[in-house]
Formats: structure tokens, sequence, C-alpha cells
């Protein structure tokens, strides 16, 4: 594979894609609303929200599938709607709604994904790379929905191309399909290439994203790390304590910890404090301090799905309830438009 220099490209100035301003409105609906946001050439940026955020509307804008109503998008230098060619020609796509030849072979696929590109790629060595090589003389038509997936993406390396965009792409994949996309994403990042990728399957995010966006009801509220992210919500977390009993005394002391967000017991024998990382030890020296004995301790991180939720949710509304994005138009894997 090429290995990218984004100094020798003046278009990029180190900016693999970005957003200025940029809204969507489907007459009364608001699908993006003055989002801006910058990726950086070679990391790996995950795009999150819950469904109907604004997520595969901003994916159709980058590839001007649809025209947005203000601001602009830029993909190396850009603009995503002016110069939609030179867009398309220097991203692979995966898309989350795509079309398949049923009558031709995964073969055939990529030699028109090749020949689109002008790249000298071997398909055998793409197949291969994604997993389906022994199935490169099967028509797409037999395929399983985790092979359509493999094939789409041996279709998006074609050419090696700077910009990587993937919609929700471990749809359809068992755990080994999944953390071989994770490999191939991570090599991908290696080969100095931009991934930039949208996905409700938060282990995936958090396994691979070098940063994240989080996008709620067409608007961005946070773009960070994935531990920023969690520090800034105030992300405790949970101490997970086995002692020889669970006294009144015990959690009196406890609760009155500075830090304490929370303390209850599970059982006779277990207690279960959520609390600041650095409080942690504080609360074992109270236990024992308040005569009980810790026999064993565990520490728990807020799962990833509670920090999202913080951010993607209101006090009394579920992500469940967001209301879904207007259907639109998403490219085949033959460059088609099909409707999602």
């Amino acid at each position: 594979m090429s290995q990218l220099d984004p100094s020798t490209d003046p278009l990029s100035d180190g900016i693999a894609i970005e957003l200025t301003g940029l809204s969507k409105q489907y007459g009364d609906v608001t699908a993006l609303n003055t989002v801006s946001l910058t990726v950086r050439r070679g990391e790996i940026f995950g795009f999150l929200g819950p469904n109907g955020a604004g997520k595969s509307t901003t994916i159709d804008i980058l590839l001007d599938f649809v025209r947005p109503t203000a601001g602009t998008a830029t993909v190396l230098g850009y603009d995503a709607q002016e110069d939609s060619l030179a867009v398309r020609q220097a991203v692979g796509v995966l898309p989350d709604g795509y079309h398949l030849y049923d009558r031709l072979t995964a073969r055939q696929h990529l030699e028109f994904a090749i020949a689109s590109k002008g790249s000298d790629d071997d398909p055998a060595e793409l197949l291969d790379r994604v997993g389906i090589g022994d199935a490169a003389d099967r028509k797409a038509g037999g395929f399983s929905k985790g092979m359509k997936q493999r094939l789409v993406l041996a279709m998006a390396l074609a050419g090696s191309p700077e910009v990587l965009i993937l919609d929700e792409p471990s749809t359809g994949l068992d755990p080994n399909g999944a953390r071989e996309m994770r490999d191939i994403i991570r090599a991908e990042r290696d080969r100095g290439a931009t991934v930039f990728f949208s996905s409700h399957i938060l282990e995936q995010v958090e396994a691979v994203c070098d940063r994240v966006g989080i996008l709620r009801n067409g608007e961005l509220v946070a773009v960070d790390t994935i531990d920023a992210l969690r520090d800034a919500v105030g992300a405790d977390a949970r101490l997970v304590l086995t002692v020889e009993s669970v006294t009144d005394d015990v959690l009196d002391a406890v609760t009155a910890l500075p830090g304490v967000t929370d303390v209850h017991a599970a059982s006779e024998t277990q207690l279960i404090v959520t609390c600041a990382p650095e409080t942690k030890t504080a609360v074992m020296y109270a236990v024992e301090a308040a005569g009980g004995t810790v026999t064993d301790f565990e520490l728990e991180e807020i799962s990833l799905e509670e920090m999202f939720a913080a951010y993607t949710t209101d006090d009394d509304t579920a992500t469940g309830s967001e209301s879904k994005e207007p259907e639109s138009a998403t490219p085949s894997a033959g460059g088609e438009e099909v409707r999602a």
C-alpha cells in the first residue's frame, strides 16, 4: 500500500474533512443545524448519534448525494458540491444502503471499482484482504449480508483512497468479521489515510477511534477523545468492594466522603460505590476505619453507553424517541443512487 504524505498536498493543509455551518432542512424537519467540524488527516474519526441525528445526511452531503440548505463541506480541500468528482476520486465509500449486481461476481465488482479509480490493484488481493478471496468468482446474488459488506469494503479500498467514509461498517458482520474490519481500519490509518465512519455499535467506536463527534437532533454536541468526553460529563467510576459484612457504620462512613455520589449494598458482603476515580483509595480506608474488612475489590469504568446517553438524551427523553431522518439518496456500489 502506498504511504500518504499530507505535507505534499497543498489543498488539504492537514485537514481531511471540514464542515462549516452545515445545515439541511427537509420542509419543517431540520436534519442538520449549523454543524461545524474539522477532521484531521490520518485520524480515525467516529461519527455518533441516535437514529435520526443527522449522520447519514452529513455523509450524503460529503458525497454530494444531498445538497445542504446552508453552509459548506470540503474533503481534502475540495468543495463537496462544486468539486464532487474530485472528492469521489479521492474517497473510498462503504455506504449503509448499497446495491450490488446479483449477476456479477465479486471479481467483476472489484474490476469495475478499480477501473473507476484508474488504479492497478489486484482484485484477488483486495478480496483476500477482506476475507472473501475464495468467493472471487461467485455471483454476489448468493452472498450473505456479511459477505456483501466485505465486498463493498474491498471496493472502497480500491485505489488506496486518501479518505475512507464508512457508514455503519460492521453491519452484518459476526464478531470475527467486526474484528477484521477494525484491523483494516487501523491499517488504513497507519498507511496515512483518514477514516471517517458512523456507527451505533459503541464498542467498535471505542476500539478504534482517535476522536469522536456526537450528533443530537442535527446538532454537534461534543467532539473529543472518548476519555475526554467521559471526563467532561463527570463520568465516575464504580468501585465494587467485597467485605466481611456491610454494616450501617460502613455505609455511613463511605457516604460521607467527598467525591462519592452513590453507595448501596448489593448484598450482605458486597458494597457498590460510585465515586471520582481519585476517591477509590479513600473509600477503602473509610471502610477499614469504620470496622469493616475489605477482602476483594474491582474497579468498573462507567460504560460508553452511559457516557453516550449523557450527551444524547434529555433527562426525561430516551434516545428511541428521537425523530427519524427523512429518506435520502445513498450511493450504490455501482455509482447509482438508491433509496435507503
